[in-house]
């Protein structure tokens, strides 16, 4: 160890800083009456090597206590304590004998014997406590890596959790990177490939795994202690600031291959939980301004059901969320984050809604986030539904509303008709009046809070024995249906029936306007056995089981089908500028039921028919096959062709008009179409026809087989879309391309 002597340092910046010689330390405390600086030699040191007293004579500045150590290198390992009243009448919480987090820490250590339990029981909890490290950031080349800001117009989101994405024996992936950074790259050929733009990561802030039932994980990770440092436990290698470059590494890698990345974040609460929970950092460094207090001061505000809410707009916490994120983007270089229960960030310091939180103004104003993707769970534990009407002029929002209508819909409730219609259309009626893009509704069905795709038409009930509960956890509010068996079975006409509403489900979810977003795994029907709560579960009920691709192809193959008809809208300058309302506008919509022009929209009504105009782009690739041969025409709905020597390569641009059919009801409708003019011959192309087998259930619009009749029968719980002509040109791609 050093003997030059510790100097005063300087209070900004925040966190502990590598500079020439050593390490400048700074962190806040307001009421602490002395901070200690512990530095060990290795994140299994059972006991700090130096400790040096911050004396607030000489360490501190205003309410930042900091010091400068020579000679210290990335990779030390520190912590803090502080000393101050244990007052909890107060909303204080000071406890020296617990050791203490840098809420500004870039890594964190967690020894083998890690014991949150210790952090809240009287006594020393050193030797098995998390500890922060020194990290230095500068030296990591990115190979001129940027942020893609790929427009929402663009994306097709898909939520997965990096553990249970490759943790599975079938994923393919060496032992020692299976539910990894690494071992998620591994996988980018098969996002790739299946048409996703963009990956939206549970959470990957570091965690606390013990903050879970009697024995069982925090798997799901919505439980941070750090809102800088990356997941340790999902790093391959053991060297604690390894993670750093392994999570730069995947964001390369991903950028590389076309796909960004967005972070599932959690501003709303940590891992300290309530008044019983330990004290990791912010409880035992300034608790009155980290969390919201209820009045008196000596209760945490709970709104997000997890035992304390964060102060987001005080202004300490409303810093460290902004470095927080201006790190992510800066410095990892991530896409975009999405905020859980964002609603919570428009809560003031006693609770109360604010028209205008200064956090999220914070956030939307910031330059350096201006193209990052910001996407918001506009609602709270505590009441707080703010879908269509949260905060900003430039969040996209979680359309939970989707979600619910959709399943009503497909389920077969009645006066389902009518919200089914406007979810289609993007929601004008929820997102109408903001004169926003289309796309500001993310839709989805599922998401990893509740069932899968599949148990969503497997199960009536939640089945969630496992978590420890005697499945009390868990929302009972599934809008899920069976098909007339609980659970797995071997009937084959059951069978029949969750296959065809799995591919309404996404036909909807893919094909409505907004921005989709699917979940891990729902693309080959991956199940948790009925469980909807699995936040507990690091096992086979959350993994990604590999061997279903194989199994269920068919599902697998009808997704990247349609991921391919979403992406072919023809998303020119001018029409990016659209607002929502304009583009439904342009698209002349017309509503049917099984007679033209005659929609049904009683409480009674199970189904509904659309016609609309859509600007679409398809590749036209002409390929030979040896000499003299005559070019063959190859279209392929956004992918090319890898056979064959291609002499050209043109796009088709233009206008075509769709006819969808929705028949939620169980028995077959004959519905009328409408008729297509004489100049365009060809007539109306099955597209998608939910009810017929693979390959014939979605079919690129030029092989699409031409509907000859007046009328089409769509089969009982079924949708169908075909697609026909108005105006097409085509045009040479330049080289560039």
């Amino acid at each position: 160890m050093s003997t030059r002597h510790v100097t005063s340092g300087e209070s900004a910046p925040l966190g502990a800083t590598v500079l020439p010689g050593g390490v400048n330390f700074s962190v806040f405390s307001k009421h602490a009456v002395l901070i200690e600086l512990l530095l060990f030699d290795g994140e299994h040191a059972t006991l700090p090597t130096r400790i040096i007293p911050l004396d607030p004579d000489k360490h501190r500045t205003y309410h930042y206590w900091h010091a400068f150590v020579p000679d210290l290198q990335p990779g030390q390992v520190y912590a803090y304590r502080a000393h101050g009243a244990y007052d909890p009448e107060r909303g204080l919480w000071f406890d020296p004998e617990k050791v203490l987090l840098d809420p500004y820490g870039l890594a964190v250590a967690v020894p083998g014997a890690y014991d949150r339990w210790a952090a809240a029981r009287p006594g020393d909890n050193v030797a098995v406590a998390m500890k922060s490290v020194v990290a230095g950031l500068d030296r990591y080349d990115w190979e001129g890596d940027t942020p893609l800001q790929r427009p929402f117009a663009e994306t097709v989101i898909y939520e997965l959790h990096v553990g249970g994405f490759t943790c599975h024996p079938t994923s393919g992936v060496a032992i020692d990177k299976r539910g990894t950074y690494a071992g998620l790259v591994e996988k980018i050929p098969y996002l790739k490939d299946l048409g996703v733009t963009a990956v939206e990561l549970l959470p990957v802030f570091q965690f606390d795994m013990q903050d879970g039932p009697p024995g069982k994980p925090n798997y799901w990770g919505y439980s941070p202690v750090s809102f800088f440092a990356p997941h340790q436990a999902y790093s391959s290698q053991r060297n604690v600031l390894a993670v750093l470059d392994e999570f730069r590494d995947m964001i390369k890698a991903f950028h590389r291959a076309g796909l960004e990345v967005i972070l599932d974040v959690v501003f709303n609460h940590t891992a300290e939980g309530g008044s019983s929970g330990p004290t990791l950092c912010y409880r035992g460094l300034a608790n009155d301004v980290y969390y919201i207090l209820e009045r008196g001061r000596s209760r945490y505000a709970d709104y997000t059901g997890c035992g304390n809410t964060l102060n987001a707009n005080q202004s300490i916490v409303r810093r460290l969320i902004q470095d927080s994120l201006r790190y992510w983007v800066s410095q990892m270089h991530v896409d975009g984050f999405r905020f859980d229960l964002a609603s919570i960030l428009s809560r003031d310091e006693d609770g109360r809604l604010l028209p205008n939180p200064p956090v999220l103004w914070d956030i939307e104003s910031d330059p350096l986030l201006a193209g990052t993707k910001l996407i918001a769970e506009a609602w709270d534990a505590a009441g707080i539904y703010q879908v269509g009407s949260f905060i900003g002029d430039r969040w996209q929002e979680w359309n939970g509303r989707f979600r619910d209508d959709v399943r009503r819909f497909l389920k077969g409730d009645n006066g389902s008709v009518s919200a089914v219609a406007a979810r289609i259309l993007g929601s004008p009626d929820i997102y109408g009046h903001k004169e926003r893009e289309p796309e500001q509704s993310v839709n989805f069905v599922t998401c990893h809070d509740g069932f899968t795709l599949n148990d969503l038409v497997s199960y009536n009930d939640k089945h969630n024995e496992a978590n420890g509960e005697n499945n009390r956890d868990g929302s009972d509010g599934n809008l899920s249906w069976n098909c007339g068996v609980e659970g797995p079975t071997d009937d084959s006409t059951v069978e029949a029936v969750r296959n065809r509403q799995v591919k309404n489900f996404f036909t909807l979810e893919l094909l409505s306007a907004g921005t989709p977003m699917l979940l891990m795994g729902d693309e080959v029907r991956r199940t948790q056995r009925g469980n909807n709560n699995a936040y507990c579960q690091d096992s086979e009920i959350s993994w990604f089981d590999w061997s279903l691709l194989e199994r269920h192809a068919d599902i697998h193959r009808f997704v990247k089908g349609l991921i391919r008809f979403h992406q072919l809208r023809d998303v020119l300058a001018e029409e990016a500028s659209l607002s929502l309302n304009q583009l439904l506008r342009r698209a002349h919509i017309e509503w049917h039921g099984v007679a033209l022009k005659c929609p049904d929209w009683s409480d009674h009504s199970h189904s509904l028919a659309f016609t609309g105009v859509v600007d679409a782009v398809l590749d036209r690739q002409f390929r030979t096959h040896g000499r003299g041969s005559s070019p063959v025409l190859d279209v392929r709905a956004g992918q090319q062709s890898q056979k064959g020597n291609f002499r050209d390569l043109r796009r088709l641009r233009g206008r075509f008009l769709l006819h969808g059919i929705l028949n939620a009801y169980w028995e077959p409708l004959t519905f009328d179409l409408p008729p297509v003019s004489a100049e365009h011959r060809q007539g109306w192309r099955r597209c998608i026809d939910t009810s017929r087998d693979s390959p014939d259930d979605i079919c690129p619009w030029e092989r699409a087989p031409v509907i000859s009749h007046a009328t089409y029968e769509a089969q009982p719980r079924s949708m169908v879309l075909l697609v026909t002509t108005l105006e097409t040109s085509p045009e040479t791609v330049p080289e560039s391309e």
